[in-house]
């Protein structure tokens, strides 16, 4: 697939899923999501982990809060990704920790202390849609393909998605485009098997 016909199908997807997921009541959100969080917690790599990459939720995602907070409140280091330069950056963050507003509606540290990518065991990971065989569309910059590089393959690659957001079809992937280890719902655990 040509880079212009991949960049429109993953458009298409990404403006297909979205529509879904905007369209869930907050209500529903808040109350799935709760699940999500529950299941996350339970994944035995986020148990055992000392360092644990996320980030902060925004419009229809899974909320996030929620997580990073019983993440601190168990003991996990806890970093979110600030955008810096156009690359995406870890720092650490604890409840209280001062938060900006980013172009796009989430929120980033604005402070807090560096985290070297090669220190973070699990990287809780966005996404608009997901396949079983770990393919992810996310929202187009890179960003997080480019994490995983700098993370290494010994950090566990974990989606947080809404069933809705995983579908059946294989979804398109360049050769840049890297897969997730995990995705977890309301519903399930989903453990892709190796490329």
């Amino acid at each position: 697939m040509r880079s212009h016909e991949l960049k429109r199908a993953k458009r298409m997807i990404r403006r297909e899923v979205l529509a879904l997921r905007d369209a869930m009541s907050a209500a529903e959100r808040e109350e799935l999501g709760g699940l999500v969080v529950e299941r996350f917690l339970a994944l035995a790599p986020v148990r055992a982990a000392g360092t644990v990459a996320a980030f902060w939720s925004f419009g229809s995602e899974v909320p996030t809060e929620p997580l990073l907070r019983r993440l601190h409140a168990a003991g996990t280091r806890t970093a979110l990704p600030r955008i810096d330069g156009g690359e995406l950056h870890l720092h650490a963050w604890a409840p209280g920790d001062p938060l900006s507003p980013t172009s796009f509606g989430a929120l980033e540290p604005k402070d807090g202390d560096a985290v070297d990518p090669r220190e973070v065991d699990v990287i809780c990971t966005p996404g608009v849609a997901f396949d079983t065989a770990g393919r992810r569309i996310g929202y187009g910059g890179g960003f997080y393909d480019r994490l995983f590089d700098a993370c290494g393959d010994a950090a566990v690659r974990a989606a947080i998605a809404f069933d809705l957001q995983v579908v059946d079809d294989p979804l398109p992937q360049g050769h840049f485009d890297r897969r997730v280890q995990l995705i977890v719902t309301p519903t399930r655990v989903i453990e892709p098997p190796e490329p």
